[in-house]
């Protein structure tokens, strides 16, 4: 455990080092919560499009902000495997379980610490739009959240496992599309319909963010479906983290 803490907090004093970190994962969401708010503002009643309403935007925010965690994860095992800095770690006496952990830990906390701020500045908005927020339900929101946010993180790490420093990066550029699209966040991908609505069931994005848009909107509509298919997503990407960084260790 002491080893585990140790390599923990080298990991968060590395991603606060890097001053993009904050603008991205903490700030960047922020300001796209603002501008998506002012964009609602300007759109008729009539139009009935209620994507970009307080209550369905911030949930989406919320996770479009952990595709940058997952952005910073993947830069960040990229670089330790690259530069061989795990090549000498892995002489200590720590399982790969170990490493993983020591790297989720800190991440994860960034993440939590990212919704929050979202969140809050949803419930300063809504205050000045006039808009009721439910705060038991943004709560009950984070913590039906955290599965999608270890599956982005272990997606980082897997990624980063498999790429090196420069090619991760642009990799999960195409899954922060992908993820933002098929996941409704931008877009009522209900409306859409069609394969790319069966798509976006299938995969992870879209009912992780029904599942958090459900439970800051007070419904529970589908919400055990969704938080399983959130979950085994984010269990099988980090079993395959733990088994990208296992196989990385035996080539050393």
């Amino acid at each position: 455990m002491p080893k585990i803490k140790v390599f923990a907090v080298r990991n968060a004093k590395e991603i606060l080092r890097d001053p993009l970190s904050y603008i991205f994962a903490l700030g960047f969401p922020v300001v796209m919560l603002i501008i998506m708010t002012a964009v609602n503002s300007s759109i008729p009643e009539e139009a009935g499009l209620e994507i970009f309403e307080l209550r369905n935007l911030a949930p989406g925010v919320a996770l479009f902000g952990f595709t940058f965690v997952m952005l910073f994860t993947s830069i960040l095992m990229a670089k330790d495997r690259c530069g061989r800095f795990l090549g000498r770690l892995y002489a200590a006496p720590m399982r790969p379980s170990q490493f993983i952990i020591g790297y989720i830990a800190p991440i994860l906390a960034l993440g939590v610490l990212q919704c929050l701020i979202t969140y809050a500045a949803a419930l300063i908005i809504g205050f000045i739009t006039g808009e009721n927020l439910s705060i038991g339900g943004m709560v009950l929101s984070i913590i039906l959240l955290i599965p999608c946010l270890l599956m982005f993180i272990s997606l980082g790490l897997l990624l980063g496992g498999i790429f090196n420093d420069k090619a991760a990066p642009g990799i999960c550029s195409i899954l922060i599309t992908v993820a933002t699209i098929l996941g409704g966040v931008w877009m009522d991908i209900k409306s859409v319909g069609g394969g790319l609505f069966k798509v976006a069931e299938i995969l992870p994005f879209f009912p992780a963010v029904e599942l958090a848009r459900g439970a800051v909107n007070g419904s529970s509509d589908g919400t055990m479906g969704y938080f399983i298919i959130t979950l085994v997503y984010g269990l099988a990407a980090l079993i395959g983290a733990v088994a990208i960084f296992r196989k990385n260790m035996r080539k050393i």
